[in-house]
């Protein structure tokens, strides 16, 4: 469909001073991915920056496509990201009579008709059109045809504008004029009776009472021809805010590799928070100034649509990451050690889970995820003797014995198991043997963790405690 655009600042449609009500639309033929995780924060925020509603509706009329599974990953996914609707979601197919309601309104009204074409003659309208180089726009002979009796098949069609042109001012996009000769009569309720999306979607934005379509610009040439439905029906017109999709970091369709899965694995696979995330997918095509760390109540009282750019984001997993870093930083070291406990297995008891949480701001500093989170407590709770990783087997071996068997001996003598007199001792058998300090760090946190890195070793030794560390590093004295 071509169309011609400008930068026109007008805004037709709801006035931005109605009670503004967004929605979000997925549809569960799978996970809830990425672009549509934006489309609902950016729909939420609007909703919420302007004192609205925010709500669900779950497009299920494609019914061998659309199963159980994907609506409760689509729901799970979207209450991981606090993004809380208004009320009750919305199913699109317990809605199909209102949907065929408003079709057959059309045809009394003369907007829409009852249409006999032939599986041959539309193959034959549609080889007609490849020949001629041109893309298929159904005008039906039965458009302005009386319709037949009897009980032959039929479909009902948009009888669509054949004259002028139509234009849409978009908030983000801008003024965009279509032809309406490019505009064709698409079919509103199937031979079965089932309605189509176009008339499902429409009827379902006017009786949930949304004011504001925000939604992937890949549905912009859905906006042209879902109005002449809106109008017919003398119903208002919504605001329209089409989003720029989201490529990968090559400027390319976002797949798999780049990111392009469902919300869950950011979760799952990847230890992702969500504040991460939704911070992430705000600044993915919306800005404010140069703000990049941006707390959720920032994001409700600065959202607007005038923030969102015209041109396509890119997906970058690393900037994400580094994002989940500030994020694990900053937050609460019981919620963090809940999140870790949750993927040990067997299940930590609660004095595991309280050591933990005292770990946690040692952890926490070297740790971008939840899964490096992970990767860096299993020290505290590997059983003994500990297996060492063959990348530290040379640090206790050799040499470092007598500098093993020296620390054990200086720690076992120490009254204070504590932070400062741990180091005192440490660095009295560095000088009592003429090494620096690391040459006597390094086989003891081998000794301690079976790793060649771990949180500070004097952390290390506070939280694996008196006994254990000193069995551990027993373990390692070969006789």
């Amino acid at each position: 469909m071509g169309a011609t655009s400008d930068s026109a600042a007008a805004v037709s449609g709801t006035p931005e001073t109605a009670n503004i009500v967004t929605r979000f639309a997925p549809s569960p033929t799978g996970y809830l991915h990425i672009g549509g995780a934006r489309t609902a924060l950016f729909n939420w925020l609007y909703a919420k920056a302007k004192g609205g509603k925010f709500l669900l509706r779950i497009e299920d009329t494609d019914r061998a496509r659309s199963t159980q599974p994907a609506i409760d990953a689509i729901l799970t996914s979207m209450q991981w990201l606090g993004l809380d609707w208004d009320g009750d979601a919305v199913f699109q197919f317990e809605r199909a009579v209102r949907h065929a309601e408003v079709a057959h309104q059309m045809v009394e009204s003369g907007h829409a008709y009852r249409c006999y074409m032939t599986h041959e003659e539309l193959a034959a309208m549609r080889a007609q059109a490849e020949a001629a180089k041109r893309p298929l726009r159904v005008r039906s002979p039965w458009r302005d045809r009386a319709p037949e009796a009897g009980e032959k098949p039929y479909v009902i069609r948009l009888k669509a504008p054949t004259e002028g042109a139509t234009t849409i001012v978009d908030r983000v996009q801008g003024s965009i004029t279509v032809q309406n000769s490019e505009l064709d009569d698409l079919i509103l309720l199937r031979s079965d009776g089932t309605p189509t999306y176009m008339l499902a979607v429409v009827v379902d934005d006017h009786d949930m009472g949304v004011t504001h379509v925000i939604r992937g610009d890949d549905h912009l040439n859905n906006a042209f021809r879902q109005l002449p439905i809106i109008k017919a029906m003398n119903w208002p017109e919504p605001v329209y805010a089409h989003v720029p999709m989201i490529h990968g970091p090559d400027g390319g369709k976002l797949s798999k590799r780049h990111g392009a899965v469902g919300v869950e694995y950011y979760r799952d696979e990847l230890g992702m928070l969500p504040e991460a995330v939704d911070n992430y997918l705000l600044r993915l095509g919306w800005g404010h100034g140069d703000d990049e760390i941006i707390s959720r109540e920032q994001a409700v009282a600065w959202f607007d649509l005038d923030g969102i750019g015209k041109s396509p984001s890119r997906f970058d997993l690393k900037k994400l990451e580094n994002l989940n870093g500030h994020y694990i930083r900053e937050a609460d070291d019981a919620r963090l050690a809940k999140l870790v406990a949750a993927r040990f297995d067997p299940a930590l008891d609660g004095h595991q889970l309280t050591l933990l949480e005292r770990a946690m701001p040692s952890l926490k500093p070297r740790a971008a995820s939840v899964i490096e989170l992970v990767d860096g407590a299993q020290f505290l709770f590997r059983q003994r003797p500990l297996a060492i990783a063959a990348e530290a087997e040379p640090l206790i071996a050799g040499n470092a014995q007598p500098l093993l068997a020296a620390l054990h001996t200086a720690l076992d003598a120490l009254d204070d198991w504590d932070t400062e007199a741990l180091e005192s001792a440490v660095r009295q058998v560095a000088e009592d043997a003429g090494v620096k300090l690391g040459q006597v760090a390094q086989p003891l946190r081998a000794a301690l963790t079976g790793r060649k890195t771990s949180p500070g070793i004097f952390d290390v030794l506070v939280l694996l405690g008196r006994e254990e560390s000193l069995g551990r590093i027993a373990d390692q004295i070969k006789n």
